[in-house]
C-alpha cells in the first residue's frame, strides 16, 4: 500500500470540482484510491435495529418517527435486553459483522443508561461490533458507553450548515458536532455521514462532505443516505435525486476520507442493482444488511447475497462466538434483565415519555 497524504482542510470549491469531474475520471480517482486501502471486493455488513420506536420530539423533515407528523407509526417502548440479543444473533448467522441499536429520542434518560449498557456488554459477549445511535449525548454519557464497551457511535450531520435550518429546528449543527466531540473523547469510533436527495443544492452535497472530511479525525464510517420519502412528512413529494448524483457523492467521500468505510444506508431499496454496483465501485464498502431501517424498508438479505454472489463481493469477516456461546449469553442477559425489572418495575416505560 502506497502512502496517502490525509487532508483536513479541505476548501469548499475543491470539492466541488470534484464533484464535477467527467464520470469516468471521478470513478476512477476514487476507485484507485480505494484499492490502495481496502479490499476492493470485499462489504462489512452491519444489522441496525429499533430498539425504541417513534414519539421522538426532534422535527427532522425526513423522519417517521418525529412525533410532529402523522406518518401511521406505531410507537413501541424500549425493548427488552433479551429480544435484542435474539436479533443480534439472527444478524450475525446472517453475515453480519456489526449490530447497531437505534432509539427515537433527543438524548437517552438517565433511566435508561443502565439497560443500554447491558445492552452493548451482552452483543459484544457474541463477538460482535457495537454501534449504537440514540440521538444527542452528554460527555457523561459517552463515557458510560464506552465503559461498556460501545465500539461506534452514529450520529448525522444530515447535510451542510448553510441548509442544516431548512431541515431541523429542534437543535442545532453545533449540537451534532458537540456529541461527536463527546463520543471521540470518550475513546469511542465515530460514526456520521449525511443524507442526499432532501432538496438541498450541489453545494450543500459538498459542504456536507467538507464538514466530515475536515474533522480532527475522519469519521470511521460514514453513512451515505438517500432520502426515503415518506409519506406524512414534509418531504413526502419532494423531487428524486439524479442516481448518478449519488453515485458521485460516494466517489467524493470515498476521495475525501480513503481511511473510512463510506456506507450505503438508508433508499437501497430503490437503488437497482447497476447503481449499487457503481457505488461500490466508486468507494462505498459497507452497508446495512436486513430488510428495515429502523423503520423503512431495505433490499431482502438474499437480494443482496445475490448481488454479492453476481459482483464477485464478499462480506467482512468479524469476530464469531459459537451457537453455544450465545445461547449462554442470551439466559444470562435474560435473567440479569428479569432481576432489573423486579426492582424497578417502571424502567420500561412509554415510548412518548421525553
Amino acid at each position: 500500500m502506497s502512502d496517502i497524504q490525509l487532508r483536513y482542510d479541505w476548501q469548499r470549491d475543491e470539492i466541488t470540482e470534484l464533484f464535477d469531474l467527467p464520470m469516468n475520471d471521478l470513478l476512477f480517482k476514487a476507485h484507485s484510491l480505494h484499492r490502495q486501502v481496502f479490499d476492493p471486493n470485499e462489504v462489512q455488513i452491519s444489522r441496525l435495529l429499533s430498539i425504541k420506536t417513534g414519539a421522538c420530539p426532534e422535527d427532522c423533515k425526513y423522519c417517521p418517527q418525529s412525533a410532529r407528523y402523522d406518518t401511521g407509526l406505531e410507537k413501541e417502548r424500549l425493548i427488552e435486553i433479551d429480544k435484542v440479543l435474539t436479533e443480534a444473533r439472527s444478524a450475525k448467522a446472517a453475515g453480519a459483522s456489526r449490530f447497531c441499536m437505534g432509539a427515537a429520542w433527543r438524548n437517552p434518560h438517565p433511566r435508561d443508561m443502565p439497560y443500554l449498557k447491558d445492552m452493548v456488554s451482552e452483543v459484544k459477549d457474541m463477538g460482535m461490533e457495537t454501534c449504537m445511535t440514540l440521538g444527542m449525548l452528554s460527555p457523561e454519557q459517552a463515557g458510560e458507553l464506552a465503559e461498556a464497551g460501545l465500539d461506534y457511535y452514529n450520529h448525522n450531520l444530515d447535510t451542510s450548515p448553510e441548509y442544516y435550518g431548512d431541515i431541523i429546528t429542534t437543535r442545532t449543527y453545533q449540537d451534532r458536532l458537540d456529541t461527536l466531540s463527546n463520543v471521540r473523547a470518550a475513546g469511542m469510533k465515530v460514526c456520521s455521514g449525511g443524507i442526499v436527495g432532501m432538496g438541498e443544492q450541489a453545494s450543500d452535497r459538498a459542504g456536507l462532505l467538507q464538514q466530515l472530511a475536515n474533522m480532527e479525525q475522519h469519521p470511521d464510517s460514514v453513512p451515505i443516505n438517500m432520502l426515503v420519502k415518506v409519506a406524512g412528512t414534509p418531504f413526502e413529494n419532494i423531487d428524486d435525486l439524479d442516481p448518478l448524483v449519488f453515485v458521485r457523492t460516494i466517489a467524493v467521500a470515498r476521495i475525501l476520507m480513503p481511511y473510512s468505510r463510506v456506507r450505503l444506508s438508508a433508499g437501497r431499496e430503490k437503488m437497482s442493482d447497476e447503481m449499487q454496483a457503481m457505488c461500490f465501485f466508486a468507494g462505498a464498502n459497507s452497508i446495512f444488511y436486513g430488510c428495515k431501517l429502523l423503520t423503512t424498508n431495505n433490499p431482502e438479505e438474499n437480494d443482496d447475497m445475490t448481488l454479492f454472489k453476481r459482483l464477485g463481493l464478499h462480506p467482512e469477516q468479524g469476530k464469531y462466538a459459537t451457537v453455544e456461546d450465545d445461547k449462554a449469553v442470551i439466559a444470562k442477559a435474560t435473567a440479569k434483565a428479569n432481576a432489573i425489572m423486579d426492582k424497578q418495575s417502571s424502567a420500561f416505560y412509554d415510548a412518548a415519555a421525553l
